[in-house]
């Protein structure tokens, strides 16, 4: 078994899965004339997406558990591919819909799979934690990528080709997971008859909780439709709670969230959704409107930064995990992020703003995001079960999501609230939110790395006697 092709393989596929969610960013103006949409209805490109991307993520990793993580990633890869090139084919709007919810369930599928993937094949605590940065900071890239690349194909390629690159690679990662990935004994296949109820149950209140997120910014507009899903959401929570207190085998151990780690580590992974997903919509916005770039030229102004952090993950992240290990390298990762941040509003004030976009891109895209995503995912999973690191993995990524959801949510509100027919003072009202949101990771991040400070003391003088 070589490791480190699948390694590749896992950290290929979390690239592709993770770069189709930004994407689209550039590519919706696009999209909205070649289908005749206004830019409410466009979106929802984006928006379906999650909604079944975070949706299916917990179900994702249960199934990863109970019924084999190579059987999962494979489906989920395949399921991907197929989605991609439909979407590229796609004719009309209700199609192109379609096909990408289907892409967000299949990432549902494969990446909770693949983290567990990777967990399982280097067991070594030490090895374990290399590889989970590795895989992490590919995530991060494969974000930090789409908006550039989402610019650049859409202009000289058309918008088809963001969706007809996915399949060539999708489809070696799927050779090369068979031959290379070796068979699994999910420990609790056995006894996961009985769970399937309680998984659309718990499906059901994601996607819900997620179409209400999503919606938040619209509520006065469709507030029955709203308030109806709340109370249905409410009720499948309550049936999915009463049938998993009864349940001998839980679809969700809540055990996993008694280590105090892995509670700091989701909650920062809840803040850093709403920060990075935020600053990526606000930063293509100023571009865009404030700085009057096409997309073509706003993905070359980007696509520096993707290759510098290609650069950081190689070589930087590394480095900081064996010197400063998880906790302090995402503190490290969650600064560069909040001067980012900072930046972007600075940029907003001064008269040639374009030195300070770049900083901020910098310190965000080019470094901050691939440091402190891999320092958190770490913090979520270094302290789980082997044969219970697919729930996991789900959870986390669901973390990610609803912050991701809250935080376009909050700031498409705050945009209306503060509109004033000036772009640039539209903006900074809404920048607060991610800036705060890094404050209050900050402060999180901190305590944590207190707290172990504390026990690396105590072992320490223990030792000495």
């Amino acid at each position: 078994m070589n490791k480190q092709l699948i390694l590749w393989v896992a950290c290929t596929a979390i690239f592709f899965e993770a770069l189709d969610i930004a994407v689209l960013n550039m590519v919706l103006p696009v999209l909205q004339n070649q289908f005749h949409q206004d830019s409410a209805t466009v979106q929802w490109l984006q928006t379906v997406y999650v909604l079944f991307y975070g949706g299916f993520l917990i179900t994702g990793g249960r199934l990863a558990d109970t019924r084999g993580r190579k059987n999962i990633f494979l489906l989920g890869s395949f399921l991907f591919l197929a989605a991609s090139a439909a979407a590229g084919f796609a004719n009309g709007f209700e199609w192109l819909m379609a096909c990408r919810a289907l892409q967000g369930q299949a990432a549902a599928l494969a990446v909770p799979a693949a983290l567990s993937i990777v967990t399982n094949t280097f067991p070594d605590p030490e090895e374990r934690s290399r590889a989970l940065s590795t895989f992490s900071a590919f995530a991060a890239v494969g974000s930090g990528s789409g908006l550039a690349l989402g610019g650049i194909i859409a202009t000289y390629w058309g918008w088809q080709w963001t969706f007809f690159i996915n399949v060539p690679v999708i489809l070696a990662v799927l050779v090369l997971a068979w031959r290379c990935i070796g068979k699994d004994a999910p420990a609790a296949a056995r006894s996961a008859s009985g769970s399937g109820f309680r998984g659309i149950l718990l499906t059901v209140v994601i996607l819900l909780l997620s179409y209400c997120i999503h919606t938040l910014a619209q509520l006065p507009e469709h507030y029955l439709l709203t308030i109806g899903s709340v109370v249905i959401m409410l009720a499948c929570l309550y049936l999915f709670s009463k049938r998993e207190r009864r349940s001998t085998n839980p679809l969700i151990d809540v055990q996993l969230f008694s280590d105090r780690s892995t509670i700091a580590g989701n909650s920062c992974t809840l803040l850093l959704g709403g920060i990075f997903i935020g600053y990526l919509f606000l930063l293509s916005v100023f571009l865009q409107q404030n700085l009057h770039l096409s997309a073509a030229k706003a993905g070359m102004l980007l696509f520096p930064f993707s290759f510098f952090s290609t650069l950081v993950t190689r070589f930087i992240v590394p480095v900081l995990f064996a010197r400063l290990k998880p906790v302090k390298t995402a503190i490290t990762g969650m600064c560069l992020m909040l001067t980012g941040c900072l930046l972007l509003g600075v940029a907003m004030f001064i008269p040639y703003p374009l030195a300070a976009v770049l900083l901020s891109l910098l310190c965000v895209t080019g470094s901050g995001m691939s440091i402190v995503y891999p320092g958190v995912t770490v913090l979520s999973l270094q302290h789980i079960p082997a044969h219970k690191q697919g729930i996991a993995a789900g959870v986390s990524t669901t973390a990610y999501f609803m912050g991701a959801g809250l935080g376009l949510s909050f700031i498409s509100l705050l945009l209306q609230l503060f509109s004033t027919g000036e772009q640039q003072s539209n903006l900074l009202p809404a920048l607060v939110l991610p800036v705060v949101c890094a404050v209050v990771s900050v402060g999180l991040l901190r305590r944590e790395a207190a707290v172990v400070n504390r026990q690396s003391s105590v072992v320490s003088d223990r030792s000495e006697y």
